[in-house]
């Protein structure tokens, strides 16, 4: 090819590239807008946008200025006039401008500059935290520090920028003329050489670019150390967080000096005495790093205890303030009777009602064989909820049944319409009770099937369709001219076609070439299935969808789902803000941040319509300063609490990601002894269970309960957890989270008294190992092609103390299906293992222990149902009651008697 067609070809190829792009962005920017139109956020949307530019944008205008400037100073320290090199002078503006906007791209975080702005205006409370070094309250950490730091980033970097493009250009030019007039050096075979002395530019410092350059690097470095300062308070120590006796003694007036002494050395510089400048910055900079770790070694160390305690005393108050220890949260000691302990089957009646037999994995793994109904039918989670049937508070599981597209046959995967157009979405839940089972080990289903079997009063479902959900795929076309799958009939399968206003219409021309373009799918366009009437799903997972609309906030990765009054299915997710900026406060792990945090807050809980995608966001945490940042930034993207309806507020509950990171917290922050804290006396440890058939040790896992907390009358849905001192295994305290009413979110720690043994889960697992019955049967049953699965152990708070229940299954070993074999509860040194939990609750208690129902036929090929009879038969909490009234009953009449013996 001749050197013109080949410029001709990369130039289309160019051509071809730009417009490929511009086609992308322009699809991808068309697919947005319906999007965030479809969420009616669209304000918000072009809010985000403004705040990812502007700040880029007006960074890459300052850093081109900066660097026409630096460009323009090195032309004229060389010598050159621009105009006398015009195709020079016609590139030069665009490579600075590419530099500056790469520059400025790179060196600017948006987010940072965003929560600077919207935390203008906002005033703190009275009564907020404020640190003990400067006064500084916490939004000055969490807004104000990091923006000044970008901030002086951008500068610093863009005057180092500055100074190489100047070098390169007044340097750059010195040696072309030179090589244009035949000046450099030649080698002995007439080769130019580069000499190290040849990249100098003689009499660059004497220049007044040079100068400025040299008192703004020298002001950043003041500044730097200024900002430095507040950065103390997050120094790490081996015993604590934040500015130690050393830091604020010694460390922080030896850092204020040095930007007197940096700010005395500005005249030096514009003196260009630049070498004494350095000598004296130095000097001090070194003087600062060193004398700290002296003091520290001869004064600190030996009396260390006595002299940090202020400052242990400031850990640990800031610490408690970051994770919401102090907030709504209260310390009750727990101390059982030291007779006998024993279950009060009235007082703990709603208690015993509610026990969780089936672990959580064992119960998803079990519903997934006997309703999954299809193959390509999946139960991604299980989630433990209560509802309230008959005006009586009951826990329950529930368990979405969605679809998973991976899994159709071979055949129907390959065609491109079958996940797109017609395996649309899920189908009904699984709803059973906790503490139901059938004859078989089985849980008893109180919502089932496919289309829905309510066999509960209290329920209904209207909308059991779920588009949205936690096993979803991208995108799907609905109301087209295909019907949608909807569930299996026998042999048949029954179809229908989208009623609601979820997703976007792509019946146009115009979004047709969009969807396709942007989903790189040329078919969108060619298909004749979509309509005018068509829409468009996309991000229909539920956490994908959250974080498309609040990126800013870390979403909960277990939404779960609820039935609404009027039969529909909403997601609920909670949101939290966190930050590693809070002063003096712990970095402690928070489940899915890989760097921890040191502040965490449950600001925001969402809800998504399963069936038309729709969010809503409420603020539960107002006085969160960084939730009400973006509360000012987005003011149409948020809700107050109060706005949420009743029938979804009823399912709020505490989350188990703020939980874990409090627990956490308490389990070292419970020392508030800075002598105490200092040594770790007294440091707890999450207890421990066996799990699964290996028998590992794994931390208790946060549970859901219904019980009566100490002290109060009422049962609640709480999240309970039981602490042990470290090393040991006995049980030293408990906290719960109240989720109901206008409790939700307090806490409540129960310390156990030190001089009372209370057997802990794992000294209750050993006594269950080395019970002879248990072993025996376990070693029987993990042999002839099954094995055992030992559920987690579940630590009750009952009136006499702790109930222990530990459910023990047995599963096949080619299919997961796992029955519930055997109960095992303690209590004390009571150790009890039925068939059933009724039996052994009966054991217990010295109750008579109910009628065991008949096993009935299971046809073959068919999930297991309840036994007719067990309809009829009173609940435990029914039996419970009816004794509670009996006994209040003789009470009246005995109290009767005994006035009217008075009387005579």
């Amino acid at each position: 090819m001749r050197p013109s067609q080949i410029a001709k070809l990369i130039g289309l190829m160019f051509l071809f590239g730009i417009i490929s792009w511009a086609a992308s962005t322009a699809a991808n920017f068309i697919i947005e807008y319906n999007w965030w139109k479809e969420v009616g956020q669209v304000d918000t949307w072009i809010g985000m946008l403004w705040y990812s530019i502007a700040p880029a944008a007006a960074g890459a205008v300052v850093a081109f200025c900066a660097l026409w400037v630096a460009h323009a100073s090195g032309l004229r320290f060389a010598g050159i006039h621009g105009k006398d090199f015009r195709v020079y002078s016609r590139l030069i503006p665009f490579g600075l401008a590419f530099v500056a906007i790469v520059f400025a791209s790179n060196s600017i975080d948006y987010w940072t500059v965003m929560r600077f702005f919207g935390s203008r205006g906002l005033v703190a409370a009275p009564d907020a935290w404020k640190d003990q070094v400067f006064s500084r309250s916490l939004p000055f950490y969490l807004f104000d520090l990091p923006f000044y730091s970008q901030l002086l980033g951008f500068v610093f970097v863009l005057a180092i920028l500055c100074a190489l493009v100047f070098w390169a250009t007044a340097r750059g030019w010195q040696l072309a003329e030179r090589f244009r007039y035949g000046r450099l050096k030649s080698g002995p075979d007439n080769t130019i050489t580069l000499e190290p002395n040849t990249l100098l530019l003689p009499g660059g410092t004497r220049a007044g670019f040079v100068r400025v350059i040299g008192v703004i690097l020298l002001l950043g470095f003041a500044v730097w150390i200024f900002l430095g300062n507040y950065e103390l308070l997050l120094n790490s120590h081996a015993f604590m967080t934040g500015a130690d006796y050393v830091d604020e003694k010694i460390t922080l007036p030896l850092r204020w000096l040095l930007i007197v002494v940096t700010l005395a050395g500005l005249p030096l510089v514009w003196m260009r005495k630049y070498k004494k400048t350095a000598i004296l910055v130095m000097s001090f900079f070194i003087l600062q790093l060193g004398l700290p770790g002296i003091v520290h070694a001869v004064y600190v160390r030996p009396n260390e205890i006595s002299i940090e305690r202020p400052y242990i005393e400031r850990h640990i108050q800031a610490t408690s303030i970051a994770f919401g220890l102090n907030r709504n949260s209260t310390e009750r000691p727990f101390a059982p009777p030291s007779v006998q302990a024993a279950v009060d089957p009235v007082q703990d009646a709603t208690l015993l009602d509610n026990v969780r037999l089936w672990d959580l994995r064992a119960y998803n793994a079990t519903i997934g064989q006997i309703q999954a109904l299809r193959p390509y039918y999946t139960f991604p989670a299980t989630d433990v909820d209560r509802y309230f049937p008959n005006g009586r508070i009951k826990q329950v599981l529930l368990s979405p049944r969605e679809i998973d597209v991976t899994q159709l046959s071979a055949e129907a995967s390959q065609s491109w319409i079958n996940p797109r157009f017609i395996y649309t979405h899920g189908f009904g839940v699984v709803l059973s009770e906790v503490n139901k089972i059938t004859p078989d080990g089985l849980p008893v289903l109180l919502i089932e099937n496919a289309p829905p079997e309510i066999k509960a009063p209290g329920f209904q479902l209207t909308r059991p369709e779920i588009y949205y959900g936690d096993k979803t795929q991208d995108p799907v076309f609905v109301h087209t001219a295909r019907e949608e799958f909807d569930y299996p009939s026998g042999d048949q399968n029954k179809y229908s076609t989208y009623q609601g206003t979820g997703g976007f219409p792509v019946g146009s021309f115009l979004l047709k070439v969009a969807a396709a373009i942007s989903e790189g799918e040329p078919n969108i366009i060619f298909t004749g299935y979509l309509t005018g009437e068509s829409r468009m799903m996309i991000h229909r997972k539920v956490q994908d969808r959250l974080e498309h609309l609040t990126g800013f906030l870390q979403w909960d990765q277990d939404p779960y789902l609820v039935i609404t009054d009027d039969g529909r299915l909403v997601w609920i997710v909670d949101g939290y803000t966190t930050s590693l900026s809070h002063p003096y406060s712990a970095t402690l792990p928070v489940a899915g941040l890989n760097e921890g945090a040191n502040y965490i807050r449950n600001a925001v809980k969402a809800t998504v319509d399963a069936y038309t995608g729709k969010i809503s966001l409420y603020v539960f945490d107002p006085s969160d300063p960084i939730i009400q940042a973006y509360e000012h930034l987005f003011p149409k993207l948020f809700r107050p609490a109060s706005e949420m309806p009743a029938d979804l507020r009823r399912h709020a509950r505490y989350p188990e990601v703020l939980f874990r990171a409090q627990a956490e917290a308490y389990r070292i922050f419970h020392m508030r002894d800075p002598q105490v804290f200092y040594n770790k006396e007294d440091i707890w440890e999450i207890a421990h269970n066996l799990f699964g058939q290996s028998g590992q040790p794994e931390p208790v896992q946060p549970t859901y309960v219904v019980a009566t907390l100490p002290g109060e009358k009422q049962p609640e849905f709480l999240l309970i957890l039981p602490f042990t001192p470290r090393a040991k295994d006995n049980l030293i305290g408990w906290m719960a989270a109240r989720c109901d009413g206008e409790h939700l979110g307090d806490l409540v720690f129960f310390q156990l008294p030190k001089q009372q043994l209370m057997y802990g889960p794992m000294q209750i697992e050993s006594r269950i190992d080395q019970d002879q019955n248990i072993s025996k049967d376990l070693t029987l049953w993990n042999q002839q092609g099954s094995r055992v699965l030992r559920g987690n152990i579940i630590a009750l708070p009952v009136t006499g103390g702790f109930l222990y229940v530990e459910s023990i299954y047995i599963q096949a070993s080619e299919a997961r299906m796992p029955q519930l074999k055997k109960v095992v509860l303690a209590m004390g040194d009571r150790l009890i293992y039925r068939d059933t939990f009724e039996e052994a609750l009966a054991d217990l208690t010295g109750m008579p222990a109910p009628a065991r129902p008949a096993q009935t036929a299971v046809a073959s090929g068919s999930a297991p149902a309840p036994p007719v009879s067990a309809k009829n038969a009173p609940t435990m909490e029914e039996r419970l009651h009816t004794l509670h009234d009996q006994a209040e009953q003789l009470t009246r009449e005995l109290e009767k008697l005994e006035k009217e013996a008075g009387k005579k």
